[in-house]
């Protein structure tokens, strides 16, 4: 377990190199550039906002011309590309592609302004049809809906509620005092009735009124054609439209070999910007530049050596003080590795911690693998992994430590399950006594959890134990090395004392022999050793546990308080009982699995129903208690385990590197 010492870097170098020297430590990955000093008046920083802005339009273009091609032309991908990794290029292709970036810009556009052709003709049929369908009514009037009439008539066309005759109108509008009306259905359907009234011209307005007082309206679409040309038009334009639609499709689709540049494009720009960004962050002067940062420790022996081979630069390593941040970088072995994403989702260490990594990743595989407890399950989650880890060697390191990390919970699983029997539940009980007449069964190598819960329940209280006294043991450590060895008595070793004591004595309780049904024979001398230990370490954390206050009263009542907290240790045990949960629930489910595909008997068909039921049951079962043993060992790991020792705030060492979507660099001799 460690985290790796940082060193200070300064550079200076010319600013002709600047681009050349940003680049290689781009693709190294291993520096930290902050922010320059601002006492030296003869460099200052350069704006580049406007480079960074033109980059990030390159970036949205490249993003979206992409998202278009996936559209309408998705990309073959196999069921596991998420475990294929980015691919591999060189920094020739990169040099190079600066050539034809212009080139692949203009296509970004094209496909994007396609898109949006496409958008615009899809969201205009519609509006198209709309107006087609409210003309269809009208189409054998030969007129256009917007004729007024004649010199001395008046036209009035408009629809008037359905079920309306000829002649029961025209008696209506005669009974308003006009008599020259004359009224023409053009046509009638059970949502209206389409109309045009002519009338004398004085006497319109009253004609009007009585129409409105029946119901009368304009029509919705008064085009200046006859309708039935007008719907041949909008016709004409729905076709038109259709046709452009199929046409930017067709050539979208026709770009579909482009992808691969388009995907280079997006990463060659976020590249650049990440660069501009750390350039805004440098200070420079006419000809030269100035970079400070962090690098780890061990890398600045070959750096300094690969700078000076390369470039004329001045570079200077010193060791940070201890009052300053440094951003925190953690380095495992392959087995504690898998689970530093763990830690860091809780935070990373913080000044003077040291990393919990190795020690916290032997409970989480433990741990893990008692929730799962099925040597089955554990063995399926083994080989998947191995196989991929095998299979993909080009997998994102994130996606390896993942699947490593459950390869190492398999294995435990795997340990677990055949201490406690459990090969897909009873599999081998249920299928040996429906299908063969017989009964076979694979025996605990130590006892089975569903026959024996309580000898599970205080096994898991005592693991408990064991990681929170690991617990306490690291706060020691940590303490012992910043020399707090009065802290590290008073903070760790009363507190062992009082629960080792404690223990002692609830272990010769006729209650606990109840309870747990093992009766343990506690010598006199060592129960009444354990409660002179427990009073003595209990005053000693009463009087110790507010030694910061300077007031006597105020500190005793902080020591009571914090001796308190005794009842905060009893709950932290207790919750080690969900491994004795989450190990039950996953072999009663697979239990009940198996019971229920046995239902058919023993038969052809019972057979092909256990199968079904078999292979459906079991894979939501290892689903469920996959993700329930996962959420549950974290949180052990975050508040139990963290709680006695770990605080965090660590800020990440987050170095100026290639975080790129689609490609990444081989780094050979030949990449220099």
């Amino acid at each position: 377990m460690a985290v790796v010492p940082m060193q200070r870097i300064e550079l200076c170098a010319l600013k002709k190199d600047r681009k050349k020297i940003l680049e290689m430590l781009q693709r190294r990955g291993i520096v930290q550039v902050s922010d320059g000093s601002d006492e030296d008046d003869v460099f200052q920083k350069t704006d580049t906002s406007s480079a960074r802005v033109t980059l990030e339009k390159g970036i949205a273009a490249s993003r979206e011309a992409l998202s278009i091609l996936n559209r309408y032309s998705p990309e073959s991908k196999s069921l596991f590309s998420a475990l294929e990794g980015r691919q591999i290029t060189t920094v020739e292709h990169y040099d190079s592609f600066a050539k034809q970036r212009e080139t692949m810009l203009q296509l970004a556009y094209r496909l994007n302004s396609l898109a949006a052709e496409i958008e615009e003709n899809q969201a205009e049929i519609p509006k198209m049809k709309i107006q087609v369908e409210s003309l269809v009514p009208w189409k054998s009037f030969d007129l256009p809906l917007d004729f007024y009439g004649t010199g001395k008539t008046a036209a009035l066309i408009g629809v008037l509620p359905p079920g309306l005759e000829q002649e029961a109108l025209e008696e209506q509008l005669s009974d308003s005092g006009t008599d020259a009306v004359s009224v023409r259905i053009v046509s009638s359907s059970p949502e209206q009735t389409c109309v045009m009234v002519l009338c004398l011209r004085p006497d319109a307005h009253t004609v009007e009124e009585r129409l409105r007082e029946l119901g009368f309206a304009k029509p919705a679409v008064v085009p200046p054609t006859p309708p039935a040309e007008q719907i041949k038009k909008l016709q004409g334009i729905i076709e038109e439209c259709t046709q452009k639609i199929k046409k930017a499709r067709e050539e979208i689709k026709s770009r579909a070999d482009a992808r691969d540049d388009l995907k280079f494009m997006l990463d060659y720009y976020t590249m650049r910007l990440e660069k501009y960004e750390v350039i805004s962050r440098l200070y420079q002067s006419r000809r030269t530049f100035f970079l400070k940062g962090y690098v780890p420790k061990r890398e600045t022996g070959a750096l300094e050596e690969e700078l000076s081979a390369k470039f004329p630069v001045a570079v200077t390593f010193t060791t940070p003080s201890e009052e300053e941040e440094v951003p925190v970088l953690l380095s495992n072995n392959g087995f504690s590795a898998p689970v530093e994403s763990v830690v860091e989702s809780y935070s990373l260490p913080g000044k003077g911690e040291v990393d919990p990594t190795a020690v916290m990743s032997i409970f989480y595989y433990v741990l893990f693998g008692m929730m799962l407890s099925d040597a089955a399950y554990g063995a399926l989650l083994t080989v998947i992994c191995g196989i991929c880890l095998l299979r993909f060697k080009n997998m994102e390191n994130s996606m390896r430590n993942t699947l490593k990390m459950f390869f190492f919970c398999g294995i435990s699983t795997v340990f677990w399950g055949v201490l406690f029997g459990s090969y897909f539940g009873d599999v081998v009980d249920v299928v040996s006594k429906t299908f063969f007449g017989t009964h076979l069964t694979i025996p605990a190598l130590w006892f089975a959890p569903l026959n024996q819960p309580m000898r599970m329940l205080m096994f898991c209280f005592v693991i408990g134990l064991v990681h929170l006294f690991t617990g306490l043991a690291m706060n020691f450590y940590q303490l012992a090395r910043a020399r707090r060895y009065k802290d590290a008595l008073y903070d760790v070793v009363f507190w062992y004392v009082l629960i080792i004591s404690l223990i002692i004595l609830l272990l010769g309780q006729k209650m606990f022999a109840d309870i747990a049904g093992v009766s343990l024979a506690i010598p006199t001398l060592l129960s009444s050793a354990a409660s002179y230990a427990a009073i003595l370490s209990a005053v000693g954390i009463i009087l110790t546990g507010g030694r910061e206050s300077r007031n006597w009263f105020k500190r005793i009542l902080k020591g009571l308080y914090g001796l308190y907290n005794i009842t905060g240790y009893l709950s932290d045990v207790l919750s080690y009982s969900r491994l004795l949960a989450l190990g039950l629930a996953t072999g009663v489910i697979a239990t009940v699995i198996n019971q229920m595909g046995s239902m058919a008997g023993g038969s052809a068909v019972g057979a092909v129903m256990f199968v079904i039921i078999f292979l459906l049951g079991h894979t939501m079962n290892i689903g469920i208690n996959l993700l329930g043993a996962y959420v549950h060992t974290n949180r052990l790991q975050f508040v139990e385990f963290f709680g006695k020792f770990y605080s965090g705030g660590g800020r990440k060492f987050q170095p100026f590197a290639v975080n790129t979507q689609y490609f990444k660099f081989r780094e050979d001799h030949k990449n220099g």
